[in-house]
Order: structure tokens, then C-alpha cells, then sequence
């Protein structure tokens, strides 16, 4: 397990500086003056708009600009926003609980349904039970994020009126940013007795998006756990155990689950890229305040040490996740370990 946490270790600073080269060229190709941009509908005159990208350093070539950005990532500094002027470390620490809150209640959802309808579809294999969930499964694997949000906020939103359409929590709360996750913080709010009605508020604002955001690993999850279950069913040691005498659940559960979970567990941190991908559409239609929304925003704006700083996070909590994954092997199943 060590060689393998040291071979990835070894790995990580080429990966991430390729990360940003492809940031920091990628959103330079994207048409459009950020100086422009910045300023609006208001016109500068040629030494204004001279003096401004002087200022911000845009009128050196652009290895330099390259060379000083990551200059500033080795001495820990992000840069500052191109809009705001304020750091963009803060700006992103500001936001990202929001972001870790919606992907963590889409992931919780994904597991808490897509896990037993992925058994019992195995356990009832060839059963309309199987196909309806199969069904459902390539459904929701297959659904535009963009579409299937709308589609919920129309239904439930302006049709029943049960959820809020955007936001964290109601504007009649003013709830204290403690921890930055909302849940959390409103449910302090409302046991100290400030804000009352504020965690349910926020509960109905984090459903939709985490239905929407969470759907499509649900359905990935439902798939490889009856696909991995169903191979492992057909295992010597299953046979054995069920000769035994051992009860079906017991036989699934105890002796089966565990090693069916070897490559769910893979499928689960694969999804942390869509997840953090969903999440910009998501964030973008619930106008939900994290870094999805913040990064389409930047982008908008040529805001381009907030985009490269973005892109080089989330690449840095896709990199790190699958570590994750990869020594979480050894504790799934013990077997794995020598071979790590």
C-alpha cells in the first residue's frame, strides 16, 4: 500500500502541471478582452486600457504571464480576481463548502438508492423487477442534467410549489455562516432558537439539486452493483456458503456485499469528476452559490486567475479522491493488499 501511495505521489506534480498549462491556455483561447469585460459598458480610452492591463500584468508575453502564475502556486498564491480584486484563495474558500454540501447529499442519495435497488435487481435476476430497474437506471444515466433540472423545478417547484427554485435557504433567514455548510449551520441556528424553520428551509432548498446532480451516479451505482453482485453470486465460496445452511440475506450481505463493493467502490470515485462537472450545471440552475457557478461566472467575465484556480482545485480533489479510492482496496477487501 505504500508503493502504491509513493507512485502516485510521483505522478501528482506532472499531472497537476500539465493541469495548468491546459487552464491557463484554455481560457486565454476564448475570445474577448477581460479588460472590456471588466469595465463594462463604459469605454476607455487607449492609455486607460494600456495602464489597466499594465496593472494586471496582461500585457506581458504570455510564457511570462505563465512563469509568474506558477511562481505564485509554489509560494501558495492563487492570485487575485481579475473583477474583485480579492484574492481568489478566499473567494473559493468562501464558496466551496456550498459545492461540498450539494455533491455530498448527490452522493449519500446515489448510494442510499442506487445500492439496494443494484442488489435486489441481482437477487431477482430476469424479473420485470430487474428490467424496470435497469430501465431506470439507463434513464437516468442518460438524462441531460440541464434538461432533467428544469424539468423537476416546473414540477415541483411552480406546479406543486413543495421546493424553492434557487438559493441556499429562504431570504427571511439570516443564518450565521459558522461552518459554510448550510444544513449544519441552520440546524445550530434553529436549536439556539434564532432562526426557526431555517434547517427545513434549507433542506427543501438542497433537494432538487441534489436529486438532479445525484441522479446519474445513482443510476451508475445501481448498475455496477447488480453487475458486480451478480458475478460474485456465481462464486465457489457463495455456493459454499449457501450449502451451509446461511440464510440468502446473510450469504449476500456479509459474504457477498464486500467483495461486490471492489468495483463499486472504483465507479464511486470515477464520479467525483461528474460530480464536480454536474455540479457547474446544476449550481448554474438553482443558482446554488459554490465554485460550479463561480466558475462559469469567471468564465463569462475572463476572469482568469479565478478559472485557472478553479480548474486546478478540482483537478487537485479528482486526483486526491481516487488515491483515496485506490487505498480504500486493501480495507474492502484484505486480500488486495499484498498486490498494493
Amino acid at each position: 500500500m505504500f508503493t502504491l501511495l509513493l507512485k502516485k505521489l510521483t505522478t501528482l506534480v506532472p499531472t497537476l502541471l500539465g493541469v495548468t498549462l491546459v487552464a491557463f491556455a484554455l481560457i486565454r483561447l476564448i475570445p474577448g478582452d477581460p479588460i472590456e469585460v471588466m469595465v463594462g459598458e463604459r469605454r476607455l480610452d487607449p492609455e486607460a486600457h494600456a495602464a489597466l492591463m499594465q496593472q494586471l500584468g496582461l500585457d506581458q508575453p504570455l510564457h511570462v504571464q505563465y512563469l509568474r502564475y506558477v511562481g505564485g502556486l509554489l509560494q501558495g498564491d492563487l492570485g487575485n480576481s481579475l473583477v474583485t480584486r480579492e484574492p481568489v484563495a478566499l473567494e473559493f474558500a468562501a464558496l466551496f463548502p456550498a459545492t461540498i454540501e450539494l455533491a455530498l447529499a448527490a452522493l449519500l442519495l446515489a448510494l442510499a438508492v442506487g445500492l439496494p435497488l443494484g442488489m435486489a435487481a441481482a437477487l431477482r435476476r430476469g424479473s420485470w423487477f430487474d428490467q424496470a430497474v435497469m430501465a431506470l437506471a439507463t434513464v437516468g444515466n442518460s438524462m441531460p442534467v440541464f434538461w432533467w433540472g428544469l424539468i423537476l423545478i416546473m414540477f415541483f417547484s411552480v406546479g406543486l410549489e413543495w421546493t424553492p427554485v434557487s438559493g441556499r435557504v429562504g431570504i427571511e433567514y439570516d443564518v450565521n455562516p459558522v461552518t459554510g455548510f448550510m444544513l449544519l449551520d441552520s440546524a445550530l441556528a434553529s436549536l439556539r432558537g434564532e432562526e426557526p424553520g431555517a434547517f427545513v428551509s434549507a433542506c427543501l432548498h438542497l433537494a432538487l439539486p441534489a436529486v438532479v446532480l445525484g441522479t446519474i451516479p445513482m443510476a451508475v451505482v445501481a448498475r455496477m452493483t447488480r453487475s458486480a453482485l451478480l458475478e460474485v453470486l456465481r462464486e465457489d465460496y457463495m455456493r459454499t456458503a449457501r450449502a451451509k445452511g446461511l440464510s440468502p440475506a446473510r450469504v449476500v450481505v456479509v459474504h457477498g456485499l464486500r467483495n461486490a463493493l471492489i468495483p463499486v467502490v472504483t465507479v464511486l470515485g470515477l464520479q467525483v469528476g461528474s460530480l464536480l462537472g454536474g455540479a457547474v450545471l446544476t449550481e448554474t440552475i438553482f443558482s446554488w452559490p459554490g465554485i460550479g457557478k463561480w466558475l462559469i461566472d469567471a468564465i463569462a467575465r475572463r476572469d482568469y486567475p479565478v478559472v485557472q484556480a478553479g480548474i486546478l482545485v478540482s483537478a487537485l480533489i479528482f486526483i486526491g479522491v481516487n488515491l483515496v479510492v485506490d487505498l480504500l482496496y486493501g480495507v474492502v477487501n484484505p486480500r488486495m493488499r499484498g498486490g498494493h
